[in-house]
C-alpha cells in the first residue's frame, strides 16, 4: 500500500474541510470494506494523498422514523440495517438487501452510505497493482468489451464504453422504495444518484468534495422484496440481483450488477402494474424486463450462452413473487 495522510474528523463539516483541502486528492473512508481493499491492491494509477476518516463523526448511525419518512444516517452498519424492526416490517426490501450483503464480519463494519458508494466491479478494472490500464481508469481500452472475459460484466450495453457492474446489494431497494439521498450540498433521488462515466472510477455523481450524510424513504404501506443470485450465497457480490416494491397498481422494480448503474426494469412493471401477482404474469415481467438486453459473448449474446439474462429474468420474477 502507498503512503497517505490519514485524516480523522468529528465533524461533518471537517470532513468536507478536508476533502476541499486536498482538492481531489483524497477519499472518504465510513466502515473501510471496500476502500481499503483497493488500496492494498493498488488497483488505481494513483494513490489518494489522504484519507478522510468519518467513523467517528457522532449521531450518523441513527434508525428511525420521523417526518412521515424513514430516515438512516449514512453511518447506519449494514447488520443494523438489516435487523431494525421497522425495516424489516415496512421497508422489507432494504433489510433483506442488506442481510445479503458480503458477509456477517463485513455486514459490522460496513456502512449503508459505503455501500452505495462503492466502486463499480470489473476484475480488469480491479486488478492488482493498475496491471489493466482500462477505459475507466483513463486508458483507451475496455478489455471485457475487447475479446475479454466478460461473463460477470453489463446485459445493458456499454455506459461511456463501460461494461463494468454497479455491485450494490443496497442499491435496487434503495431505487424501488423511491428513496432520496441526502448530501452535505443536495438531496438526491436514488435512481439519480449513480453514473458512470467514462475515464472517471468512482460510481456516484458526488463531487469530490462532497459526502452522504443521510437516505431518506418516504413512508411506504405496499409490500416490498430483494433477492439474489451469487456463486456464494453467504460472502459474494451478486451476479444478479433484483428488488421490487409493489403498492396496489404502482410498481417498482431494480435489477443490479446487470449494468453500469442500477437498471429500473421499467418495461417489468408495466408488465405487472395492476394485475394480479402470479406465477404467469410475473414470468411475462421477468420476460419484459430483460427485452431490450444486449449482452455480451461470455453472458448471454450466444445462443447457448444466456445465463446471465435467464438469472436476470427469474430474479425478477421471484422478487414479484415475493411481494403477494
Amino acid at each position: 500500500m502507498r503512503e497517505f495522510k490519514l485524516v480523522n474528523t468529528t465533524t461533518v463539516d471537517a470532513a468536507v474541510s478536508s476533502l476541499s483541502q486536498y482538492n481531489g486528492t483524497a477519499v472518504i473512508m465510513a466502515g473501510g470494506t471496500d476502500l481499503l481493499g483497493s488500496l492494498k491492491r493498488e488497483i488505481l494509477p494513483s494513490s489518494p494523498e489522504a484519507v478522510v476518516n468519518i467513523q467517528n463523526i457522532p449521531d450518523m448511525d441513527y434508525i428511525k422514523e420521523e417526518g412521515g419518512m424513514l430516515k438512516i444516517g449514512a453511518l447506519a452498519r449494514l447488520d443494523d440495517i438489516a435487523g431494525n424492526t421497522i425495516i424489516k416490517t415496512k421497508y422489507a426490501a432494504l433489510a433483506q438487501a442488506a442481510a445479503k450483503t458480503a458477509s456477517p464480519h463485513l455486514r459490522v463494519m460496513g456502512t449503508i452510505g459505503g455501500n452505495i458508494c462503492q466502486q463499480n466491479r470489473c476484475w480488469y478494472f480491479r486488478a492488482s497493482n493498475n496491471y489493466f490500464d482500462c477505459l475507466r481508469k483513463g486508458g483507451n481500452l475496455c478489455y471485457a468489451m475487447a475479446g475479454g472475459d466478460n461473463r460477470y460484466h453489463s446485459i445493458f450495453g456499454a455506459m461511456g464504453g463501460c461494461l463494468a457492474v454497479n455491485p450494490s446489494d443496497t442499491a435496487p431497494a434503495l431505487v424501488t422504495l423511491d428513496a432520496s439521498i441526502v448530501t452535505t450540498k443536495r438531496t438526491i433521488a436514488a435512481e439519480e444518484f449513480w453514473a458512470a462515466p467514462m475515464m472517471d472510477p468512482t460510481s456516484t455523481v458526488l463531487d469530490k468534495d462532497e459526502i452522504v450524510t443521510e437516505i431518506q424513504i418516504p413512508a411506504f404501506s405496499g409490500k416490498s422484496a430483494f433477492v439474489k443470485f451469487a456463486t456464494r450465497t453467504s460472502i459474494d457480490f451478486p451476479i444478479v440481483n433484483c428488488a421490487a416494491a409493489i403498492d396496489g397498481s404502482n410498481a417498482r422494480i431494480c435489477l443490479n450488477a446487470v449494468s453500469g448503474i442500477p437498471y429500473r426494469a421499467t418495461s417489468a412493471e408495466d408488465a405487472i402494474k395492476g394485475k394480479t401477482i402470479d406465477e404467469a404474469n410475473a414470468e411475462a415481467a421477468g420476460a419484459a424486463a430483460v427485452s431490450k438486453a444486449i449482452a455480451m459473448t461470455a453472458n448471454g449474446s450466444n445462443p447457448g450462452n444466456k445465463y446471465k439474462v435467464q438469472i436476470a429474468k427469474t430474479m425478477v420474477k421471484r422478487a414479484i413473487l415475493a411481494c403477494a
